[in-house]
């Protein structure tokens, strides 16, 4: 251990070793104290010894005779690496492969798969052809499904394990127990360029990273996170590990993307989503617990077919049709969901439609997306004239207000989750089809209401 004693704002005569020092300005009088100490003449400012000026000028020489010399090094290495060099070109022009979406797996529909598991399987198919991608886990790989099967582990060979071998091309980072560490890393990786990297951890442990989300945030860096275990679904870990406010605290970062596929193949289509943007960072947001992978049509009445997944780079999008009688009909109710969510969203849309409700379900992966869209796309995801409307998420109502209005109501949860299986958790806390339900009965009701006081208002006006 090297340990140095230092005195803040040394040499500065009479402000070093203060608390001024720390944040305020010197001041004129200490300026030219300090010019003195330091052999300056206080009477000139931003003096440049014209020696050293000169010898500063000469870098552009220097840089002039030094870019040409390596200039010719590199059109060498092109010729001599065609293919190589078109990789660079790409990645330069920060492009994704024609391959990547051949390379996407489609999730077999009827099957329940957890987002986190569909997420690694993701990853390991477009390893091959994003040679660029890498990334790992805060010791929690296993877990997190961040894995590139088959890639070396960027450590020293001579650090190599049974289980993980490493050289300097390595694609599997190990950050150990540094959740904050992780994202600064990222975020250093990214700033450097032309590699797109990622970090995963649970999601609870994003508050470990904030302060390195944010900068990554506020400068524009397109770091990746991938944050499992997202809701009171973890189960029996408990409320020290069940994220309750991470979400709506998350969406509350100007500048981070956060993203909460609804089924497998969103998690597909999040993805690519994710790697087309280089301008702000992004958080992808994983179930553990397995939830339905959803058979995809075109998402009207005929067939009660559930939407393409096209609609997730938009970040909300239709996933179910209001219908009557096997036509579409406009919507008398629309349940908003996001993640492990919209499944309660699609059972309950079951049970109004069989009492003659037409309800439309909307999947809303990404919020930050879709308020990137025009006007005209939101309103035909979302109509002003519809408001009776259930937003659906395990987490903090925080923030659903924007989209459910004055009518609206929210199926949440306010309060520290508890231990046990998720399924339980769920029906204990209310978060349940049955609860979508009623509350989509109730928004209902307020919406008449509103709109019979409306009237009246009118009326007497």
């Amino acid at each position: 251990i090297i340990s140095l004693r230092t005195i803040i704002g040394y040499p500065a005569p009479k402000k070093q070793n203060t608390g001024k020092i720390h944040g305020s300005a010197l001041g004129s009088e200490e300026v030219a104290a300090l010019k003195n100490v330091l052999g300056f003449d206080p009477e000139k400012s931003f003096q440049v010894d014209q020696d050293v000026l000169a010898h500063a000028r000469q870098l552009v020489e220097r840089g002039a005779a030094a870019r040409t010399q390596w200039q010719a090094s590199f059109e060498a290495w092109q010729s001599a690496n065609p293919e190589k060099a078109a990789l660079l070109e790409r990645i330069e022009a920060k492009k994704l492969p024609a391959e990547l979406d051949a390379a996407l797996p489609v999730f077999e529909a009827g099957k329940d798969v957890s987002t986190r598991a569909a997420s690694g399987k993701v990853l390991n198919a477009i390893g091959p052809v994003l040679p660029e991608l890498w990334g790992g886990s805060a010791d929690l790989a296993e877990s997190n499904n961040t894995t590139i099967e088959g890639s070396p582990s960027f450590i020293p060979a001579s650090r190599s394990t049974e289980a993980w071998k490493g050289n300097p091309y390595g694609r599997v980072l190990h950050f150990g127990i540094r959740e904050h560490a992780a994202a600064s890393i990222v975020n250093g990786i990214s700033l450097h360029g032309r590699t797109r990297a990622f970090s995963g951890t649970f999601l609870i442990f994003s508050d470990y990273q904030r302060p390195a989300i944010r900068l990554g945030a506020l400068m524009g860096v397109p770091s990746l996170y991938v944050w499992t275990h997202d809701s009171i679904g973890l189960g029996e870990d408990g409320p020290t590990h069940q994220p309750v406010e991470q979400l709506a605290s998350l969406r509350a970062i100007p500048g981070l993307d956060v993203v909460r596929p609804g089924d497998a193949n969103e998690v597909a289509v999040a993805w690519k989503t994710m790697l087309e943007n280089h301008e702000n960072p992004a958080g992808i947001v994983l179930t553990r617990q397995n939830i339905p992978t959803y058979a995809r049509g075109t998402g009207d009445a005929e067939g009660d077919t559930f939407a393409s997944t096209a609609g997730v780079a938009k970040g909300a999008y239709v996933l179910a049709e209001a219908s009557k009688d096997g036509a579409t009909v406009p919507a008398d109710v629309i349940l908003i969901a996001t993640g492990s969510e919209v499944q309660l969203a699609v059972a309950a849309r079951e049970n109004l439609q069989a009492e003659g409700i037409a309800t439309r379900v909307v999947s809303v992966p990404c919020v930050e997306w879709f308020k990137k869209q025009d006007p005209a796309y939101r309103e035909s995801v979302l109509p002003a004239a519809v408001k009776a409307r259930v937003s659906v998420e395990a987490g903090l109502a925080l923030g659903w207000s924007e989209f459910v209005g004055d009518a609206g109501r929210s199926i949440s949860l306010e309060h520290y989750g508890a231990s046990a299986d998720y399924k339980r958790l769920f029906n204990e806390f209310g978060i349940t089809a049955d609860a979508v339900t009623a509350a989509a009965k109730d928004s209902l009701a307020g919406a008449v209401t509103a709109a019979a006081k409306d009237s009246l208002a009118g009326l007497s006006a």
